[in-house]
């Protein structure tokens, strides 16, 4: 790992501050797509939930991680006095202000508002403090959003999108949150094909003109809706749960905050996990309640169209250095997708036949 005191006064005493003297003697090697990452934490019980939570890609053998991440807990974890915080503004079709952030000497501090987690990077230094055993997920997108930034290094674009594969094509299901994206990609493991990612995939370039799709190894996290609607997620759900969500009607349970992590690999097969697949089409969920009978469309994406902000994804707080993001307007997602197969998926929400249908575009 890099010095810390190479990127700057005001990071290097920052980070000494919150790591103190504490033994990060606990670790996890990971390997995403043949990228090596080492956790290195003070905490046994966020290390073992980690292992168990990114499974396949646990590599104990691993030597010479390219990308460390350091992760303390620390319950009460409060960042210098003096700092002046940005407030992040939240994305499309969001309300709620989840972090805040202050630009140091080289790096970057990222508070989460609810929980006081903070994230202190660089592009080399990666380190996590706060209650992390309690919060592992913000862990994992810690960690999920170094691997991405490598890529979006490469000259990857960051899609708003669930990704899914058949064999060696890959579809991407765009659309805003809430639209169905991971429902639909679960639909679709049911029916044999492979999951790449939740909602964040990175559409790459490849030397022979085509693109390829990337995922980032984060399981999907589903309401209880989605679990009671589909046969293969129920048992997801504990019993007492279950029967209290049955008794919901379909309103009740739109507006119950709850999430519960698929594990893919238990639950649709060994192997069913990869993070790339050549890109064979993008589908844009554009559907609404009693819509009518579902279909696909053609769509020709033009400058302004309205389902840009579908699938267009800024890198955000948590990507550094900030001149990643001069790569993302919708120009430069235009000419990536320019000639490639583009629908609009309309009518009224049925998961089932959604799913025949994509099934056909591959």
């Amino acid at each position: 790992m890099a010095d810390p005191a190479a990127t700057g006064p005001g990071f290097a005493e920052l980070y000494r501050r919150l790591v103190g003297e504490t033994a990060l003697e606990h670790t996890l090697g990971l390997r995403f797509d043949g990228l090596g990452f080492r956790l290195r934490s003070d905490d046994a019980v966020l290390v073992d939930e980690l292992r168990g939570y990114y499974g396949a890609f646990v590599d104990d053998a691993l030597d010479g991680a390219e990308i460390e991440v350091q992760a303390r807990q620390d319950a009460a974890v409060e960042p210098p006095a003096g700092l002046e915080f940005t407030i992040n503004p939240p994305g499309p079709g969001k309300t709620k202000l989840k972090e805040e952030f202050v630009e140091l000497d080289g790096g970057r501090l990222v508070r989460k508002r609810l929980t006081g987690m903070l994230f202190l990077f660089d592009g080399r230094t990666n380190l996590v403090c706060g209650p992390c055993r309690e919060n592992p997920n913000q862990v994992i997108n810690f960690i999920n959003n170094r691997y991405s930034g490598r890529l979006l290094d490469g000259g990857a674009l960051l899609l708003h999108a669930a990704g899914v594969a058949r064999s060696e094509r890959g579809l991407a299901l765009a659309g805003v949150s809430g639209a169905g994206k991971s429902s639909l990609a679960l639909h679709l493991l049911r029916r044999g094909l492979d999951y790449i990612s939740n909602d964040r995939l990175l559409l790459d370039p490849s030397p022979d003109g085509s693109l390829e799709l990337h995922g980032v190894p984060k399981l999907p996290r589903i309401n209880p809706g989605t679990a009671l609607n589909n046969p293969a997620l129920r048992e997801i759900l504990p019993a007492e749960r279950r029967r209290v969500y049955a008794e919901l009607s379909p309103e009740e349970l739109w507006e119950i905050e709850e999430k519960y992590d698929v594990f893919v690999e238990e639950l649709f097969g060994e192997g069913c996990f990869r993070l790339r697949a050549p890109f064979s089409a993008l589908v844009i969920l554009n559907w609404r309640r009693g819509g009518g009978a579902v279909r696909l469309r053609p769509l020709e994406l033009a400058p302004g169209h309205s389902l840009l902000p579908a699938f267009t994804k800024r890198p955000g707080v948590f990507h550094y250095p900030p001149s990643r993001l001069d790569s993302h307007d919708d120009t430069a997602y235009l000419e990536r997708l320019a000639g490639r197969p583009v629908y609009e998926l309309v009518g009224g929400i049925d998961f089932e036949r959604a799913a025949e249908l994509c099934l056909e575009l591959l």
